[in-house]
């Protein structure tokens, strides 16, 4: 069993899983843009970037009008370099950053690189609380971007709740099973034979056990993560 990639410890949202011989489709079948949902707070900084954290900076919003957030995210959108969070699930000798941290080790920050953002739009401002949409490309940190959107504005902000609503071709709306419905029978029910595709069948004989074993295919499910374990980078596909 593997997954599409973490999320957040105070995430939540589409979280895509592979059974047997459908990990190994994930990089396919998640091919494409992922989408989140983020409230945020302006005037308070935390280490963490979200509302787990401890606030270590607080400052002035008051001067922070509609219009001048909306013109900001322009420089958040596109191609654009991007430094990684101290917490998150990047590796320093094998450990997790964030872990490091825990245990009170010293970390340096990794070098910004490169990231994408599809799409960056102000649903809601009502300060010092405000709501973004966002769709981005892999590696990509919402909680990063809060906290440098805060500094733009001359001022500091950070995420209070964040949900991933896609991930690839899978949305929340129409392909997520919930946490109450973690069952046997419920999971057993969503779960969707995925063929392979037709370069990587082998042309040579097999045995009838080989075929019936090809005929069901890999299988994958999508959860909504509520609190997973920790930050988000675990994987190649994931960003927050």
């Amino acid at each position: 069993m593997g997954h599409g990639g973490t999320l957040d410890s105070a995430a939540s949202g589409v979280l895509v899983i592979g059974i047997g011989e459908g990990t190994k489709m994930l990089t396919s079948m998640l091919a494409g843009s992922k989408k989140y949902t983020a409230v945020g707070e302006l005037g308070k900084a935390t280490d963490t970037f979200d509302a787990t954290g401890n606030v270590i900076l607080e400052k002035s919003y008051d001067h922070i009008t509609r219009e001048a957030f909306e013109e900001k995210l322009k420089q958040f959108t596109g191609d654009i370099m991007q430094v990684p969070p101290l917490y998150s699930a990047l590796k320093k000798d094998g450990k997790r950053l964030s872990t490091l941290l825990k245990e009170g080790h010293e970390v340096e920050a990794k070098p910004a690189r490169p990231v994408t953002v599809y799409n960056l739009s102000l649903q809601d401002f009502n300060p010092p609380v405000f709501t973004l949409d966002v769709e981005c490309g892999g590696g990509f940190y919402v909680r990063r971007l809060l906290d440098d959107l805060g500094k733009a504005l001359s001022s500091c902000a950070h995420v209070r709740e964040l949900t991933r609503t896609k991930q690839g071709q899978f949305t929340l709306e129409e392909h997520v099973l919930r946490e109450e419905r973690w069952t046997y029978q419920d999971i057993s029910e969503v779960l969707h034979p995925c063929s392979k595709p037709a370069a990587v069948h082998n042309t040579s004989k097999k045995s009838k056990k080989q075929d019936a074993a090809s005929q069901l295919g890999p299988e994958r499910s999508t959860k909504d993560r509520s609190r997973p374990d920790n930050v988000e980078e675990d994987h190649k596909h994931s960003s927050e």
